[in-house]
């Protein structure tokens, strides 16, 4: 199977369904709902970290690589998914958090120990300046320096996110050659592929210099700071984002290919996001893939969503992009999006048809499906520490992450206990698999009817990418899709008001796509198309 075949969903595995009813979602739990899955036409699937971690990031901080955490389940326990997995035809990416560890890593705790140990130059160790302070300026984005002095070692080391999770140092061949033996390890098991963690932040300068400010107001939607955060007010120049970076995906890419490894996909935080990724992909040698976060910006609308198509195929045109409206990271999607008089509902259908529209790969988050909101979480149920550090101005992600809901029955379905690590909310238990499933119009249908179509749609999967705007703001805009003998049109109205198109847009795809009701149709020689409605218009000979 070629990656361009692939639809992936993204499984958060502490909160998609508990078999053991400990209140954490489990790997034999996934096992239990791969035929649901399926059904949805996912054929790939995307599992955040279950290794054995400490936890302090739910699982982004690792402390052995090869093995998976007891409260998910057993390394025995994933091989029997994986085999349940292909026997459905879904390929298993799983994630790969390889730019630092937990600091209770047994690589960490060696390192830590002394100067002269056999690993005491596998971390960014640094000493420090004449008056105690770190070398230089690099921040966390989690909140403060990105520099913790150890007493042990009498040094800084550096950590852009948690404390308890120290940098790797990648300049080292030694990390280099330890971290592709652990993706060998899990192909090996026969996992089809990995997604890399923040993978422009392998490297960091040798230097160690200073990041100066960022000063291009030009840049919407740079990935990595926010508004409240210190972190963004850096050009992030010298903290990551090598061009080592790229040299040790090569070295990647041929062990993934020696193995029979679908797809590599990588995740950008990056200042200049979309021409990052076009680094990281372009050629045959590095990743197949990667995303950014142009479209998980809180002001996506019509215009804005243009500007970023309009980029994408200005950068792009020798790569093939991962795009996602929602992960485990941001506000969902129905929410973040959310405009007066629209029905979130609305927003999730617009957001699913714009994925499966797009050149790249679609990606889909758990909960998607179901057009959920995100969950108001009150401060004293917040597991989040990035959420805890910036309350209130920001909430953190443990709104995107609650468990999701398979009935409406109190708990959801998650578990039969009831209890679960973060609260199943009331407004989520309306949008089930249960209370969804079987009926016309609702979002579950619109997923299932898109991934169809995209199965279906040698232009959706293969074809070179047309984008157009209807009028001069850039509110509606269209997606023109052509590979050999078939056209594919998409028309989405970005907007909170009914707008009205010649019928002359759809490049002569007139006859309205009748498999779904997306709030478009032709009223006599006019698309009619109703807020965040899409029309889709296709022919085949």
């Amino acid at each position: 199977m070629d990656y361009k075949d692939l639809i992936m969903y993204q499984i958060y595995p502490r909160s998609y369904y508990d078999s053991n009813n400990d209140g954490i979602g489990d790997i034999p739990g996934i096992t239990l709902k791969l035929d649901y899955i399926a059904s949805l036409g996912i054929n790939a699937i995307w599992l955040s970290p279950f290794f054995t971690s400490p936890m302090k990031d739910f699982g982004y901080d690792i402390s052995d690589y090869c093995d998976v955490d007891p409260m998910f389940g057993t390394l025995d326990d994933y091989r029997k998914m994986l085999d349940k997995a292909h026997s459905l035809g879904i390929k298993v990416i799983i994630d790969q958090v390889l730019s630092h560890t937990s600091d209770k890593h047994p690589w960490f705790v060696e390192s830590r120990s002394s100067r002269d140990n056999s690993k005491a130059d596998w971390y960014v160790w640094t000493d420090m300046e004449a008056d105690g302070t770190p070398p230089n300026n690099w921040l966390s984005i989690f909140g403060g320096p990105a520099w913790q002095f150890d007493t042990s070692r009498g040094q800084y080391y550096m950590h852009n996110f948690l404390v308890s999770q120290p940098d790797l140092n990648f300049h080292n061949p030694e990390v280099q050659d330890a971290v592709l033996a652990v993706s060998e390890f899990w192909l090996d098991q026969g996992t089809d592929g990995f997604r890399f963690d923040t993978a422009n932040f392998y490297f960091c300068d040798k230097e160690l210099r200073s990041n100066p400010p960022w000063e291009d107001q030009s840049v919407h939607g740079r990935g990595g700071g926010t508004g409240f955060n210190p972190y963004a007010m850096q050009a992030h120049k010298y903290d990551k984002t090598q061009p080592e970076n790229i040299e040790f995906f090569k070295r990647m890419r041929k062990l993934a290919d020696s193995k029979g490894a679908v797809v590599m996909v990588g995740e950008i935080g990056s200042d200049y996001g979309l021409q990052t990724i076009a680094e990281y992909t372009s050629g045959d040698d590095k990743l197949q893939t990667c995303y950014g976060f142009d479209l998980m910006e809180e002001d996506c609308d019509g215009k804005y969503i243009y500007e970023v198509l309009q980029n994408a195929k200005k950068y792009l045109d020798d790569s093939y992009i991962c795009w996602a409206t929602s992960n485990h990271d941001v506000v969902r999607v129905a929410s973040r999006w959310k405009v007066d008089g629209v029905a979130p509902e609305q927003i999730s259908k617009f957001a699913m048809a714009l994925l499966t529209a797009n050149r790249g790969m679609p990606c889909f988050y758990q909960g998607e499906e179901l057009g959920l909101g995100e969950a108001d979480v009150p401060y004293e149920l917040l597991q989040d520490p990035y959420g805890i550090e910036f309350w209130p101005n920001f909430k953190g992600r443990d709104g995107c992450r609650t468990p999701m809901v398979w009935t409406s029955d109190s708990g959801g379905g998650f578990n039969t206990s009831g209890q679960s690590w973060l609260p199943v909310v009331e407004d989520h238990l309306a949008h089930s698999v249960a209370a969804l499933e079987g009926k016309q119009g609702t979002t579950l249908d619109c997923i299932r009817k898109l991934c169809g179509l995209r199965h279906s749609s040698s232009a959706l999967k293969y074809g070179e990418i047309a984008v157009a705007s209807a009028d001069e703001a850039g509110n509606v805009f269209s997606i023109l899709r052509e590979y050999e003998d078939e056209r594919i049109i998409f028309i989405f109205n970005g907007s909170a008001t009914v707008e009205k198109v010649e019928l002359a847009f759809a490049c002569g795809l007139n006859q309205l796509w009748s498999e779904f009701d997306f709030g478009a149709e032709i009223v006599e020689d006019k698309i009619v198309l109703e807020p965040y409605g899409v029309y889709v218009g296709l022919s085949r000979v």
